[in-house]
Order: structure tokens, then C-alpha cells, then sequence
């Protein structure tokens, strides 16, 4: 049990000694006649966030399915462990859970390891800037989480209706008059400077719907740390998640610290990891904060990989709405990291249609490409 618990650990799983002693407890309880009864009294006393079911109960197989097999983990408590595991399909964070912990470093080795870390420190970077977020295990997900913090997005801006002096101002631009008597006054009558009137810039008001679907599962958190970093600076931002319905995360997204922000963002949504829903939810969009929406100069960024559950000509009724009252319809989805992929399904076919571009972000790489992107598609007037 011990060793289960530490394994759960090793994957990012929230366990401490009190849960495994409350799953020790609920062992007794039930007794180990049914897997079934079993895993279920564990996972409710070990288990408190939805994204931790699966993983859970992939590691609950692979640890107690053969006798030979838990005492190949139970190895793992060990200083050392020799051994690797069947390579077989599981998910990353139980994959390295599994895995056989790394010898510890000898202190004859200190500097060797010392300059090995340095020359790594750019290729181990290099790497994790085109690794997909999906293929990711609990330590390399959370270094990567941390990474994509950093990333800059700055939000396109528009002209807007308010003026500002400015020195640099174009010969076409409206003249300062208080300011060129101001200026006069100063200087006996001569007409020595010439302060002009231009345009404010701002930055367009974001709408942010994000996925958080059971397929998007390990995307959801890391793009809207991202997100919440990235566009700190911004004007205006609406964030909103969608799966089975429609969850606003605007209030979380007003916390200054992104691991706060998270935490609070995580126990408003309560469908995480279920289905989607995106014709439904953009229906409650309308219907309950159209108001949101500031007129034709929002920038809609949807944040999905288009496996839509629902009917496609809600869907497509609702997305004809949304481009209406938005400026750009911008669908960020992670699947672009296939070759060739292209947008079959119902729901996918739909947005496709309707989005001004599909853009990826499945990787660091392409998290760092978006500002770009938004700043060339605001360019081509597209």
C-alpha cells in the first residue's frame, strides 16, 4: 500500500500518508474478495480531482493485475532497481510512475554530472520545446507548464476612439490647439512647437473558450496557465470553460498568481474530463452573457480539438451568431500535431467553416509562433 502510494506520487497524483492510511482503512473494510470493490473504496479516499481518475486506475491495474509485477514495484522502495517494464500503452504519468527510479549520484561524480547538466541544459530545453503536451510525463508536464509561462502573446490593438498628444504624430493628424497656445504663451507668441492629436492604441477585448473534455485533458491546464500569464497585460479578457456546459472562469482569471488561479479555476469546473458540448454551450454564451462580446472588436480564441458530441446544426447556428458579434474566430487546436490532419468529424467540419484560422498548440514551439500568427492575421485583414 505504501508503495502504491508513492507511485501515485511519482505521477503527480496529490497523495500523503493520511490518504494511505484512510485507503489502508477502506481495504480492511472491504476486503480484497473483488478488484472491483477494491479499487473503488481506494480511489475514494485517494482520489480528490477528476484529471487523477484515470491515472489512478490505470496504475491500480498495472500495480495489483500480478504477483511477480508488485514485487517488481515494490523493488522501486529500494535504494536501486534493475528491470525495466513491458513497454506497453499507458499513460505518461503512469509510465514514469512505473519506471525504475535513477541511481543517486555518487559525490565522485558531482562535477562530471555537474557539466553534463550544463551541456544538457539547451538540448533537454530544445527538446521540450517540440515535445506534444500529450506525450508528456508528471515532472516533464510540470517543467513544461512552468516553460510555457514565459511565452509572450502580446494581444493585437486597434486605434481607439480616445486621443493622445504625441510628438511624433503624421502631418495628417489633428493639431493640439490648447496645446499650441499653451506652447505660444510660453515662448512670447512664436510658434516654435506644434503638438498634434493621435489615436490611443488598445488591445482588442479576448474571448477565450476552452476545452475540457476528457480528450483535452492534458491540454486544458497547461494552455490556461498560459493564457493567464500571457495576457496579463491585456485590456479586456473573458474566459469561459466548455464541456457538457458552459463554466465562466473570468473571476479565477482575475488572481494574479497563475498556480492560485488554477486552484480556483479547478473547483469552478465540474464536467471536467466528460464530453463536449460546444454547440450548447455557445447557446448559453448568448443567452447569458451576449454583453461580454463588445461589440465587432472582440478576438475569439476557441480552444478545442472539434470532437463535438452535439448536434452540428445547433453548432453551426450558434458559430454564424459568435462571428457576428466577434472581430476574428481563431480555433487554436492541439490535433494540428499530425501530419495531414484534416478536420473530418461533424463537430471539427463545422468549426472549420466558420473560423477565421486553425491555428496549433500542442507544443511549446507553437505557443511561441502564436503571437506571430494573430499579429499576420490582423495584418491581412483576413
Amino acid at each position: 500500500m505504501a508503495g502504491f502510494g508513492r507511485a501515485l506520487r511519482r505521477a503527480g497524483v496529490r497523495t500523503d500518508s493520511a490518504r494511505i492510511a484512510l485507503a489502508a482503512e477502506a481495504a480492511m473494510l472491504v476486503g480484497v474478495d473483488s478488484r472491483f470493490d477494491l479499487a473503488a473504496a481506494m480511489e475514494s479516499v485517494m482520489i480528490s480531482r477528476e484529471q487523477d481518475r484515470m491515472v489512478f486506475r490505470e496504475l491500480f491495474d498495472a500495480w495489483f493485475r500480478d504477483p511477480e509485477l508488485a514485487n517488481k514495484m515494490l523493488a522501486q522502495m529500494l535504494p536501486s532497481a534493475e528491470g525495466k517494464a513491458e513497454p506497453v500503452k499507458r499513460r505518461p504519468r503512469v509510465r514514469e510512475a512505473l519506471a525504475a527510479p535513477r541511481a543517486p549520484v555518487t559525490p565522485a561524480q558531482t562535477e562530471r554530472e555537474v557539466e553534463f547538466d550544463a551541456a544538457m541544459t539547451a538540448s533537454d530545453r530544445q527538446r521540450m520545446q517540440h515535445a506534444d503536451f500529450n506525450a508528456l510525463g508528471a515532472a516533464e508536464y510540470r517543467l513544461v507548464e512552468r516553460l510555457a509561462r514565459d511565452i509572450a502573446l502580446p494581444v493585437p490593438t486597434v486605434p481607439a476612439r480616445r486621443l493622445r498628444v504625441a510628438s511624433g504624430a503624421g502631418a495628417h493628424s489633428r493639431m493640439h490647439w490648447p496645446g499650441v497656445l499653451h506652447q505660444a504663451a510660453r515662448t512670447g507668441g512664436e510658434l516654435i512647437r506644434l503638438p498634434r492629436l493621435e489615436r490611443r492604441k488598445q488591445p482588442l477585448p479576448l474571448l477565450v473558450l476552452v476545452d475540457v473534455s476528457g480528450s483535452m485533458e492534458r491540454y486544458a491546464r497547461l494552455l490556461l496557465a498560459f493564457l493567464h500569464a500571457a495576457t496579463r497585460r491585456a485590456g479586456r479578457r473573458d474566459v469561459f470553460a466548455f464541456g457538457t456546459h458552459l463554466t465562466d472562469l473570468t473571476p479565477a482569471f482575475r488572481i494574479a498568481d497563475t498556480d492560485a488561479m488554477l486552484l480556483a479555476a479547478g473547483e469552478s469546473i465540474d464536467d471536467f474530463a466528460g464530453g463536449t458540448r460546444l454547440g450548447g454551450s455557445l447557446a448559453e454564451l448568448r443567452r447569458r452573457h451576449a454583453r461580454r462580446l463588445t461589440g465587432r472588436r472582440t478576438l475569439v480564441l476557441v480552444i478545442s480539438d472539434g470532437l463535438d458530441t452535439g448536434e452540428p446544426e445547433m453548432l453551426e447556428r450558434e458559430l454564424l451568431w459568435l462571428k457576428r458579434h466577434s472581430r476574428k474566430l481563431l480555433w487554436l487546436n492541439p490535433l494540428l500535431r499530425y501530419d495531414g490532419y484534416s478536420p473530418l468529424a461533424r463537430g471539427a467540419a463545422v468549426l472549420h467553416r466558420h473560423a477565421d484560422a486553425m491555428l496549433a498548440v500542442h507544443n511549446l514551439s507553437a505557443l511561441g509562433q502564436l503571437a506571430a500568427s494573430l499579429a499576420a492575421l490582423m495584418r491581412s485583414g483576413r
